[in-house]
Order: structure tokens, then C-alpha cells, then sequence
């Protein structure tokens, strides 16, 4: 009898052989996954372009810090790029359609004592072949941008002013906004 194919060799042979296929074949299987901080973002987009938030209020200063804290918190926090060019791999496009202030607390006197503020914002993501790439978000059919709004509360007794609460409602309606470039999982 041969000595190669005798029983007690035989399932320590097909072990080898199952193990020399697994590892011939795990780096072709994992091929398609990414890992790190690039698995959170679609593929195939490495720059973004932002124009200028269109501004549908009466406080004309909004657009602007919008624009400019999106361009921050997409630099700082995703791996693309933000360019001035319309011809990028995607478009990110905002409009403030809503700004207002609501008295939450007054003093004897009637005059207010603690105020909020409120954005409202709607965003889309594109790519250059003008699909969507905000997956994360419920979004009806008729709609084509997502909306976004945050508050923010001031106290005009403690010196604060709706222009800095306006401001911080801006940076986390940029962050909302970034966190929402994320691929689903």
C-alpha cells in the first residue's frame, strides 16, 4: 500500500491543503473592504467643492460662516479635499431658509430674559453625475436636500448677544451636516 494516501495521513494533508487555500484566497476575499477612518466615506470621491450657503434670511451674515465652518469641519474631519472648483468629484450645497428667535423667559418688566435661536438648513451632497450621497438621512421622494435645524440659547442680561448664539448654531449645523457625508454602514 502506498504509503502517501495511507488513513492517518490523510486529514493532515487536507488540513495543509485547507489552510494553504484559505491563505491564498483571504487577501483576494478582503480585497473589496477598506479599513480606517476612509471605510466611513463612499468611495471614488477625493474632492468636494462648497459654494457659498445661499442665504434665504434677513441676517445676512449666516451663508458666509456656514460656508466657512463647513469648509473646516470637512478638512478637519473627512479625508477629502475642499477645492474651489465646480468640476470636483462632488458638490456639497446648502440654503438657510429659516433663522428665528424665541423668548423663552422674561423679567417683571416684559423684557426678555432668556432667548433661543433657531437655523434651519437644507443640504445636499452630490456626486459629478448628480447623485445623491447623503444615504444617512429619511429623505421624501419630492425633496432633493435634507434638512438640518439646530437652536441655540442666549441670555442679553449675561452679555451674550444672538450674534454668538447664531454662531454656535452654525458650527453644529456644520457638524450635523459633515456627519452626514458618512457612508452608511
Amino acid at each position: 500500500m502506498d504509503s502517501h494516501f495511507s488513513p492517518s495521513t490523510l486529514p493532515m494533508r487536507c488540513r495543509l491543503m485547507l489552510i494553504a487555500l484559505a491563505l491564498v484566497w483571504l487577501p483576494v476575499g478582503c480585497a473589496s473592504y477598506r479599513f480606517g477612518a476612509d471605510a466611513l466615506y463612499p468611495a471614488g470621491v477625493r474632492t468636494v467643492h462648497i459654494p457659498v450657503v445661499r442665504n434665504e434670511t434677513f441676517r445676512p451674515d449666516l451663508g458666509k460662516q456656514l460656508t466657512e465652518a463647513l469648509v473646516r469641519e470637512v478638512e478637519r474631519r473627512t479625508p477629502y479635499k475642499v477645492v474651489s472648483s465646480p468640476l470636483a468629484d462632488s458638490v456639497l450645497s446648502c440654503k438657510i431658509v429659516m433663522q428665528n428667535k424665541t423668548v423663552l423667559t422674561e423679567v417683571l418688566s416684559d423684557d426678555p430674559r432668556a432667548l433661543d435661536t433657531a437655523i434651519t438648513v437644507h443640504a445636499n451632497w452630490n456626486n459629478r453625475h448628480g447623485q445623491s450621497l447623503m444615504q444617512n438621512s429619511i429623505v421624501s421622494s419630492d425633496v432633493d436636500m435634507t434638512g438640518f435645524s439646530q437652536n441655540a440659547r442666549f441670555v442679553p442680561e449675561a452679555g451674550q448677544s444672538i450674534d454668538t448664539a447664531n454662531l454656535q448654531a452654525i458650527e453644529q449645523l456644520a457638524g450635523r451636516i459633515v456627519s452626514q457625508m458618512e457612508s452608511r454602514w
